[in-house]
Formats: structure tokens, sequence, C-alpha cells
């Protein structure tokens, strides 16, 4: 078994080589990620979401962040090598030993799902 950063970063490597109009252009699926760390102190949380928000940043893709959780969109296979990967950076930040995460996710195998910017750029 390979440890949690070879899989996430052999994930990222892979993906960063790609062109920015090769990720682009596979958008199949859309991915809403909340992840909670079970920490009592709010700084704590907050702490460990921007490590995961960072994380899930880091590939580039279009990306949302809302009060309640991240929305990306790309690829379904990329979106969930970054899902799994999302739990393993919030344990590795320390300061927890247990998250829960909560997904939604949009996948359409033939075609492209509706953009973020689609949905709601009318209302920003």
């Amino acid at each position: 078994p390979r440890s949690t950063h070879c899989i996430s970063s052999a994930a990222s490597d892979v993906y960063k080589r790609q062109t920015y109009y090769e990720r682009k252009k596979i958008m199949n699926a859309s991915v809403a990620i909340q992840v909670l760390p079970n920490v009592t102190d709010d700084e704590e949380v907050i702490r460990i979401v921007d490590e995961v928000i960072a994380y899930i940043k880091s590939f580039g893709l279009s990306t949302s962040v809302g009060p309640f959780e991240t929305t990306i969109e790309g690829d379904y296979d990329q979106l969930m090598e970054i899902v799994a990967g999302c739990q393993k950076v919030a344990i590795a930040a320390g300061g927890c030993d247990q998250i829960s995460t909560y997904v939604k996710i949009v996948y359409k195998p033939e075609g492209e799902v509706l953009s973020i910017e689609k949905k709601v750029t009318k209302h920003h």
C-alpha cells in the first residue's frame, strides 16, 4: 500500500502535467464536498478546512468555495481521487483523529454537466 502523501502527490503530479486546455475540456462531473473535522475549537475547524481547500485548489480546476461546501468540476475520475485525498489531507493536517465528509456528485458520462458559472453567475 502507498502512503497518504504518495497517493495525493501522485494524483496531483499526473493532473498538473495536463495543460489547462486539457483539464478544462473534460467536465463530465461536478462534486460538492463538505469536510467536518471532529474538533471543538472553531479556529481548528477553519485551519483544517483551509488546508483541504488549498489541496482542492492545487489541481487548477474550476472551484467555488461556499460557507458550507466547496464545489469542483472536471473529469469524474480525477474528482473521485480529489475527494479521497480530502479526507487524508484533513487527517494529515493534525489536530483531529476523525472527520465526517459529505459529498454530492453530478455525473454525465456522455457530455458535460451544467457548469458552476452557469448555475450561479446571475446570483452574484
